[in-house]
């Protein structure tokens, strides 16, 4: 899959791998995305689940996450500002303004153009909703963390620059090579 020697050995090390569509659940992992943000994964999932649990277990319906007070939105653990962002992104849904069937028909970038319109959504979750929800397989967040950690402990590179060069190889499968360095770390 990979002809750069330190994914090939990630690739043996970890086996195949593809991403889910999940398109359909648009609004969900959005939601989830917002929660996540600036979180451990396990902090994430805390409070994911407490917010699940406002709404009896489920997901709840637009309607829902639209008539909630944010104070409830904040007793699960999430601040001010991401139960507004989630009532931003809820809007956007009810008004048209996110259209799950026109949002995959667009091009990576215009993807990005699309939520980023939305307070609350930058270009980080922008780019993980393109490779977690859409599928799309040839994405590279030059602002993950994660990502530049695990370049800078197999590549030793630091730069941005250097970095975005050495993704370049990775094309057109940088969804996949992000996946398997995000993988590296998991010992860490």
């Amino acid at each position: 899959m990979f002809k750069d020697p330190v994914l090939k050995k990630l690739y043996k090390k970890y086996g195949p791998h593809q991403f889910e569509d999940r398109s359909k659940r648009l609004l969900e992992e959005l939601v989830e995305s917002i929660i996540s943000q600036q979180l451990s994964n396990k902090a994430a999932d805390t409070i994911y689940n407490r917010f699940l649990a406002l709404f009896g277990n489920k997901f709840p319906l637009t309607k829902q996450l639209l008539d909630i007070d944010i104070e409830k939105l904040r007793s699960a653990g999430m601040s001010y500002s991401k139960g507004q962002y989630i009532k931003n992104i809820t809007k956007a849904f009810k008004e048209k303004e996110l259209v799950i069937e026109n949002i995959i028909k667009l091009s990576d970038e215009e993807v990005i153009k699309e939520l980023t319109k939305i307070k609350g959504i930058g270009k980080w979750t922008a780019e993980m909703t393109l490779i977690f929800t859409l599928k799309r397989e040839d994405v590279f967040s030059i602002g993950d963390a994660g990502l530049k950690r695990a370049i800078k402990k197999l590549y030793n590179l630091e730069k941005d620059s250097e970095i975005l060069k050495l993704s370049q190889k990775w094309k057109p499968k940088r969804s996949h090579a992000s996946w398997y360095l995000w993988r590296s770390l998991e010992n860490d």
